[in-house]
Formats: C-alpha cells, structure tokens, sequence
C-alpha cells in the first residue's frame, strides 16, 4: 500500500512525458549527468506522441509500439518515471507538487508540460448521449473497442484531430460524416482553396462532409445512437459520436497559486514562468509569438520539442542557449497517401503592396503550392504534394533571410534554391 504521506526531494521535477517534457530531460541531462531528475505523467503508461492515437484507432499502429521511450531509457539516465501519477497541486513557497495519491515531491526546478485537455463545447443536449474525444491512449483503445458495435460516426471538427480522426474511422470501415461549423476545413492551416482541395480527396475516400453549419442539437436516437441537428435544418444520425473541436491548456492544477496564466501558463523567450525556479513548455505554454509582440500557444509537436528543449538548457544554465524565437506554426498533414504542411502565415490569399503572395494550384494533378512574402523575406508556405522541405522553409522564415537576389529562382524551384541557402547558412 502506497504512503500518502510520502515526500521525495528531486533537483529537476518534468510533470509531462510527451515531446516537450522529454526534450527537456535530454537538455538538462547533457549538462548535469548527476543531478536527480523525476519525470511524472498522469498517464499510466511509457511517454508516447498524441499524434499517433487517429493510427491507433484504425488499428493501423498497435498500442504497444507507439512509446517514445522505454524504461530502460529512463534507467540509463538515472530518472525518476512516475506514472498514473496526476498533479493536484503546487506548493510555491515550500516547493512541492501534491500528487492525487497523497505523495509529495520537493523541487528545486520545475517544469509544467502538462499539455492539453478536449475543449467540450456546450452544445444543446451533448450531456444526453455519450460522446468520446481524442487526447489520451485510453481514449483511442476505448473508441477502437466501439467499433466492434458500430457502423457509423459523426466527428464535429475542423482541425487537423477532426481530419485524422475521420480519415481513420473511414479506413477502418465506418461510414465517417465529418461536421465542421466553417465554410472550409483546417481554417487555421489552410486558404480555401488548398482546403477544398483536401475536402474533395476525403469526400472520394468515402467521409461525408456537412460544411457551412454549426450544431443546433444534440440527442438521442431511437436505435441507441446519436442525433445531431444543424443548424441548417439538417439531420444527421450514426451509432458514434466523436468531438474535435479544439484544446484547452490543462492548468486546472494552478488553482490558488501566483503562477499567472491566461490561456495557458504565460513563459519569456526562456521558457520561464512569473514565479522563480518554474518553467513551462508545449501546448500548456503561452509564449512569445514570431510574427508579433503578442503570445500565443502553438500546440503542434515540433513547438513542443523546441520549447522543451530551450526549458531544459535554461534549468541548467546551458552557455549554449539561445532563446525562444517565438511561435510560428509547422503543422504537418499527411492524409489517405497524400502529403501537406503549412507554415507560418499560411492562409494569407491576396498580395498587397508589402505583401507577395505566389501561388501554384493544379487540381487536376491534386498539387497546391503557396509560398507568401513579405519584404523579400518568407512569411508563409502551404503545401499538397508539393516537393518542399518544410524544415529549411521554416529556418528562412525564422532568420527572416532576405530572399530578393534569389525570389525568382526561390519560387520557381524552392526546394533546391532553399537547400542550397541553408547550405552556406549553415556553415
């Protein structure tokens, strides 16, 4: 029986296990091979990626082998790995974090990568049926288990959790109707037309799309499902409901204490909270934007593992940090054998007097290319089938290189023109 009055002491405490939360243990650990370090997830397995459960759901990955480490990893480094281990609390003054079994851990440095929980929306009787969202291994094995019964599917989203979701309930033979409340899909991502461009290759793999109209009801169906009334007037039943529509920083925890928030736990450039000896990172972080003075939080992985990475440098003191350059989005798509990622100020249509915006569009060959300038520099990419590196796009747009001697060649062959610019940049 566990000791709820158990109080451990710890130099570097992570309450997260994903991208951030591991990328800063690997920073800290190159700098301090010998300080302890305890890692604590909520979660009662291995750390693993959030964007692996829509393949875990059409059974495509087997649970098993989604993990981001083993134990053995932890065991090499000499950390701490506490799972099933949910944070209630934070003591600021004394320096502890409270645990829902009773036991406490003492901290010299901490950092909050507790990313996110399902924003549920308050749709008109969505407590009447029961419903399932996406965020966690539990919640992808328990809608692959309500496959066994059902046939059907309703996913309410427009992101890219909804599109993956529905991609995998087609694949794996539900009949998938995706409801999404905007004029286009991935709003957020991409213009319409790379959006309706999207739609079309999803609605030729079988997923129904009701585009345009919000949700006016929610009920039960006589046959043990579910009702969903538009707002348009339309209804639509299916055996599952499955809702997307969006996150919320999990910072519940924070009650009571000094650390300030806004939508999530407002960090610097260093990943730094308001309050001394506490830092955060990945999607419950509210950072610095790149393209304005504002912060924002940018959920997407890549983002978590930088955040992470420049939280562990700062917790040890690394010379070699370099501060946080600000959010600027990559978000990679890849969709019934298709490809697509955007980057930056991606959805940016028309060019401007400082604003250029170059586009490459053949539906025909299902290939979409837009890059977006701003005084000579990249702003924004978006991209189908496109033969682009979004790594280097995404290193032009944060060293601002100015690209006026090379736009034409840039935007004729950006692939090879980008490569060999990081080339000498890199040297």
């Amino acid at each position: 029986m566990q000791d709820k009055n158990k109080i451990s002491k710890t130099q570097y405490l992570i309450i997260g296990s994903s991208h951030a939360g591991l990328a800063a243990l690997e920073a800290i650990r190159l700098q301090d091979e010998n300080g302890t370090i305890t890692m604590v997830t909520r979660e009662a397995c291995l750390p693993y990626s959030p964007t692996i459960l829509p393949y875990v759901i059409s059974g495509e990955v087997a649970a098993e082998s989604i993990h981001l480490r083993d134990q053995s990893y932890f065991d090499r480094l000499s950390v701490t790995f506490k799972s099933g281990s949910a944070v209630t609390g934070i003591n600021l003054d004394q320096k502890w974090v409270s645990l829902a079994s009773g036991e406490k851990i003492n901290y010299e440095k901490l950092l909050l990568a507790t990313g996110a929980d399902a924003a549920i929306p308050s749709f008109p009787g969505i407590d009447s049926i029961p419903y399932q969202v996406v965020r966690t291994l539990e919640d992808a094995l328990k809608l692959r288990q309500s496959f066994q019964k059902a046939k059907s599917a309703i996913v309410i989203g427009a992101g890219l959790i909804a599109m993956h979701t529905a991609e995998n309930l087609a694949q794996s033979g539900l009949q998938a109707t995706l409801i999404i409340r905007r004029q286009v899909s991935l709003f957020a991502y991409f213009d319409g037309a790379a959006a309706r461009m999207i739609e079309s290759i999803f609605s030729d793999h079988g997923v129904t799309l009701a585009i345009g109209s919000g949700v006016s009801k929610i009920s039960p169906s006589d046959d043990g499902g579910c009702q969903v009334t538009l707002e348009s007037g339309s209804v639509i039943s299916a055996d599952l409901l499955l809702l997307a529509t969006g996150v919320r920083p999990r910072i519940n925890y924070l009650e009571g204490s000094d650390i300030q928030v806004d939508r999530g736990i407002l960090v610097n450039e260093n990943m730094q909270a308001s309050v001394k000896d506490v830092w955060a990172a990945g999607d419950v972080a509210q950072a610095p934007g790149f393209f304005d003075a504002g912060k924002t939080i940018n959920a997407t992985l890549p983002n978590a593992s930088v955040q992470g990475r420049i939280a562990g440098m700062d917790m040890v003191k690394d010379p070699a940090l370099k501060p946080y350059l600000g959010s600027s989005g990559l978000n990679v798509f890849n969709f019934f054998g298709h490809h697509g990622f955007s980057l930056g100020l991606a959805t940016v249509t028309e060019s401007t007097d400082d604003v250029e915006v170059n586009t490459v569009y053949l539906p025909s060959s299902q290939r979409y290319q837009k890059l977006v300038f701003k005084n000579n520099r990249l702003v924004g990419v978006s991209a189908i089938n496109a033969r682009l590196d979004p790594g280097i796009l995404r290193e032009l747009i944060q060293r601002q290189v100015d690209l006026a001697d090379v736009k034409e060649g840039f935007t004729s062959a950006p692939l090879e023109t980008g490569r060999l610019l990081m080339s000498k940049l890199w040297r």
